[in-house]
């Protein structure tokens, strides 16, 4: 056993994210964010989908006669992260009328998600593109280019994610000193 900290082990700094909606100078409430195991398929599912992703694409740059096992595949995940991306928008708007919504912290998951969830959506996310670039690079112009439609699904997968289990702060009065518009 090393005195080192477990990597997987959520730091206690991840359970809890500043809140700036605080008025007239008062201190902020800190917000607890979501256990880290909630959203835990929305985690596994965007594995998988990597993973499929690798797996095809290594297919399709290794056997020439095979290179349009990709193009299905590709264009699932893309589809998937399209609809987990829509559901995520307009999951994301609903709560919008209660929480204060950020776009960043519903699709990059800043401040309203454990880190350790952050880490490995965005992770996932990020092979999926490396894997879809490396793949279309290593054999351009040809049915391998459909894998970069691909990482659509970690960039939906993580929003669906943030839009459902993101933690956000109330949402503040913007009424109070508004001009009203002219005709």
């Amino acid at each position: 056993m090393s005195d080192a900290p477990d990597a997987d082990a959520p730091d206690a700094e991840d359970d809890v994210a500043e809140h700036d909606g605080a008025e007239d100078g008062d201190a902020a409430p800190a917000l607890v964010l979501a256990d880290p195991s909630t959203g835990r398929g929305i985690v596994v599912t965007s594995w998988a989908c990597t993973g499929l992703l690798a797996v095809a694409s290594a297919i399709s740059v290794g056997v020439e006669a095979l290179q349009w096992v990709v193009v299905p595949v590709a264009i699932a995940l893309a589809a998937l992260g399209f609809v987990a991306f829509v559901v995520a928008y307009l999951t994301a708007i609903a709560r919008s009328r209660t929480d204060e919504i950020a776009v960043a912290g519903v699709f990059l998951l800043i401040g309203c998600a454990p880190k350790a969830v952050q880490r490995s959506l965005l992770g996932s996310m990020g092979v999926q593109i490396v894997v879809a670039l490396v793949a279309a690079s290593m054999r351009p112009y040809t049915a391998v280019a459909f894998a970069i439609l691909a990482p659509l699904c970690g960039l939906g997968l993580a929003g669906l994610w943030g839009a459902r289990y993101g933690v956000f702060g109330p949402r503040r009065d913007r009424s109070a000193g508004r001009v009203p518009r002219s005709r």
